[in-house]
This record gives structure tokens, sequence and C-alpha cells, in this order.
């Protein structure tokens, strides 16, 4: 192992820095202007506010919020909001930026942004965050920084479909006429406007991006591993929505789950883990260690560098530094988390002929999904309802005239499972499916195209650049 010592003098670039980093590198590699690669990279609107709010007699405190719309190229403006006590405007800068640059790889006709709100949520009591939803709901209506064709938020790390509902409920209030009002935010609860397959879609698109990568055989055996997943390794950093899912879609198609990492510590077992088992562990003992069979890794960041063959950080963001990155075993790393890998540390990487899976692509499914969503309140008709049973009619009738010519009677169990409709789940997986794989073609074909020799992060974003750039020349802004 190549160990590589630190000191504590070693500097991890700030957030916004670091995407901007890696749009210049990509930059380089493109012909558009100087002003309108500088246009691209800017974020348009910053907006950081503050709001009181009452947490017993007498007693209110001042709460820290921001929300930026980082490109108006297209419209709405897409991105979801956080609860945490670090959020600073740098990071979610950061994150609107990346937003912008993630729905034009996906081809989502979004702008990106980002919210976030600086409290914990472990801290407050329901009816408190729910006071501070619905307040920093109001706050955003008074600026028109929110709506559904202006910008549109989402849940992230700290909130859920239940923020989401507290905002459409907000939002709608202040909007009493209007019809399209539950599309000003995305992620709701199913009874609330919301969609199916919304909250796995971040965790079931870094299958897809995962599955789609080992599909290749000449990347598979630069690295020296077979096609496919079966059989390939796997470390997961963050059992939350998307680390949860990720997990479970990647040991389903045949991966080994090996190691799993939380906050407050990691586990460890070459013969592999039963996911859901470790959940039902951690839900009764309140950590996953000493889960039965498995060995403890105490402080979580040296799980980070256990030897596998895919590694997925879907935590938070700077997990993989220069200070770590010569430790890194996994010859795969899908960054399932926003920035998990510094532009220092994916040097590093790149040097050891790992293979990176951006996050600019790697944990689209989540917007792709909100898109649906966002179309679905848009046009107020669920997906499947209108063609669902007229599909599933015509099936019948298809293996109904087989069995005639044939002779031949299908078992019920089969004519079921041929026949059916699809319902609104299946047409969102596969729409997000789809859009995955397309995406991963295009980045892949990018990469290809310079012979490998950038990153397929660079890859992905000179793809995102050249999109961007050719909306704000259709608008004639820069001609």
């Amino acid at each position: 192992m190549h160990t590589k010592k630190s000191t504590s003098t070693d500097a991890i670039p700030s957030f916004f820095t670091s995407v901007s980093r890696n749009f210049n590198e990509a930059a380089k590699y493109t012909e558009h202007p100087k002003g309108l690669l500088d246009q691209i990279n800017t974020c348009n609107s910053v907006y950081h506010f503050t709001f009181p709010i009452r947490k017993g007699k007498g007693e209110y405190e001042v709460i820290q919020a921001w929300r930026v719309e980082h490109s108006h190229h297209k419209l709405p403006t897409k991105g979801g909001f956080r609860y945490a006590d670090n959020v600073h405007a740098d990071e979610v800068m950061a994150m609107a930026a990346l937003m912008t640059y993630k729905c034009a790889v996906v081809s989502i006709p979004f702008g990106g942004a980002k919210g976030g709100v600086k409290v914990n949520t472990k801290n407050y009591s329901v009816e408190q965050l729910e006071s501070i939803t619905r307040r920093f709901t109001a706050e955003l209506i008074h600026k028109n920084f929110i709506g559904p064709g202006i910008d549109v938020p989402a849940p992230d790390y700290g909130t859920s479909a239940r923020e989401m509902s507290w905002m459409a409920d907000t939002y709608q209030a202040f909007h009493p006429n209007s019809v399209d009002a539950a599309a000003c935010v995305t992620g709701k609860p199913i009874s609330q406007h919301g969609i199916q397959g919304r909250k796995e879609a971040t965790g079931r698109g870094v299958y897809f991006a995962c599955r789609e990568a080992c599909k290749i055989e000449e990347d598979m055996k630069v690295l020296g591993l077979s096609k496919g997943l079966d059989g390939k390794t796997v470390v997961v950093q963050g059992l939350g929505n998307v680390g949860y899912h990720s997990a479970k879609y990647l040991a389903e198609d045949g991966a080994k789950l090996i190691g799993l990492i939380e906050i407050e510590g990691a586990i460890y077992n070459p013969d592999g883990f039963d996911l859901d088992d470790v959940v039902r562990h951690r839900q009764e003992t309140g950590s996953i260690l000493n889960y039965p069979g498995a060995k403890n890794i105490e402080n979580s960041n040296d799980a980070l560098e256990l030897e596998c063959d895919i590694l997925v950080p879907c935590a938070l963001e700077n997990q993989i530094t220069h200070l770590n990155a010569h430790n890194i075993n996994a010859k795969i790393i899908a960054e399932g988390a926003n920035g998990p890998t510094t532009p220092e540390a994916e040097e590093i990487l790149l040097e050891k002929g790992t293979l990176i899976i951006p996050d600019v692509y790697c944990n689209a499914g989540g917007v792709v999904v909100s898109y649906f969503e966002w179309l679905k309140n848009l046009s107020h008709v669920r997906f499947g309802r209108l063609g669902r049973r007229f599909a599933e009619s015509t099936n019948q009738q298809l293996l109904q005239a087989i069995e005639v010519s044939s002779g031949v009677k299908f078992p019920e169990e089969v004519v079921k499972k041929i026949a059916r409709g699809p319902d609104e789940g299946d047409l969102v997986d596969s729409g997000l499916e789809d859009t995955m794989i397309m995406a991963y073609r295009e980045t892949h074909g990018m990469w290809t195209q310079y012979d490998k020799k950038i990153s397929q992060r660079t890859a992905a974003f000179i793809n995102s650049i050249n999109k961007i750039a050719q909306s704000y020349l259709d608008l004639g802004i820069f001609p």
C-alpha cells in the first residue's frame, strides 16, 4: 500500500472551487468564447436570508438559509435543499452549479439550483421543523425563488417527502388559483401528487451507471476485471436513501456487498452482507457496528481504503482527498454523493488507473425522476392511466392468437406476466434506465474521442458545456 504522509497544513479546496476547476479543465477542450464560458460558470443568483422562529415561550432563534440559482439558460431551475448545521454559501453554490451540469449531461431541460437551511434537524421538534420549512418557503415566494416555471426545489440531505409536502402546501396557500401549483416542488408523497420511483431514483441511477460501465469489456479488461456486475465486490459509504438503494440494486444484480460505512463506524465481511439484515440491526441497536460475523472498523474514513472492485461514496462532499487518495484500493469509484472526490484526489486516482464514474452523471437519477414528476404535475394525469389497460388487452389478444396458431396453451402465470400493461412505476423505471444508458454512452463516446486520455468527469463536463453553450447561442445572447 502506498501511504502518503500528510500535515495539518494540507488544505482541501472549497467545494465550489473544485467544481469550477472541473469546469475549467473541460472548457479547455471547447472553442467557446471566454465571455460565454464565464457566463456558464457563474452563479446567476445567490440569495442569503435570515428569519426568526419561535422555539418556546418568549424564546426565538434566527435561522440562516440560502437559495442559489446557478443558470437560467433553461427554466425552471431545479435542485434540492438540505437541512444541516454546516450548510454555507460555498456549498450551496457548488451544488447548484453541479445541478446545471448534471441536468445537461442527462438531457433534462432545467437550469441548476440548490438550497440550504442551517439547522441540525435533531435539535428541533416536528412542529418546529414544519415552522422552519413553511417560513423558508414563504421567503422564497416573496423573492420569486420558487414556482413551477421559475425554480423547483426537491429533497436533499436532511429533508424528505414530508418537507416537500409542507413546501407545496405553503405555495398553494399563496397561489390558490394556480392549477399547476403542485409542480412547485418534486419529491412529494404519492398522495400529494408525487410519483412512484422517486425515493429510490438516485440509488437506482447509481446502479444503472455501474451496470453500464461494467458492460464495456475493454474498460473492465484494463482494470483486470470481468465484464458485468456479477461477483464484483462493493463497499458503500452511507446508508441513507441513496446508499441503501445503490447497495440494494447492485446486490440484486449479483455484486457482493462486503463493506458498509456509516458515521458511527464501518463493518467488513469478505463473504458479503445481507443488506436488509444490517439495516434491521442498526434500527435495533442504533449502530451498524457489532453486526454478527462482521469486523468492526471504528474509524469510518479508514473503511474507504478497503480493497474492493467498486467503492460507492454516498455521503457528503470531500470524502476522498489528496490526504487519503493514495490509499484507496477500489478499481472503480461510483460517485453516489455530490463532490465526494476532490480534483487533487482524482489526479492521484487516475494515475493509479482507477475508473471514476463522476457524480455529474452517476447520481443524476434523482433529477431525472423529479423531471418525470414535474411533467406529471403539469399534465395532471398519472403515467400509465390512459394506456395501461389498452396495452394489457392488446398483449392478451396477441398471446391468444399465438395459442390458436400454435396449439400451445400458455400457463396462467406466464400470461399475467407478459400481458400486463405498464403502470407508473414501470414507466418511470424504464425512462430512468433509458436516460442513464444514453447519457453514459454519450459520455463514454466523448471519453473515447479523446482516446481516454481525459477523465470521464472531463468528458461529461465537455458534453454539458457544449449543450449549455448551444442554449445560450440559440437564445441569441452570444451571437
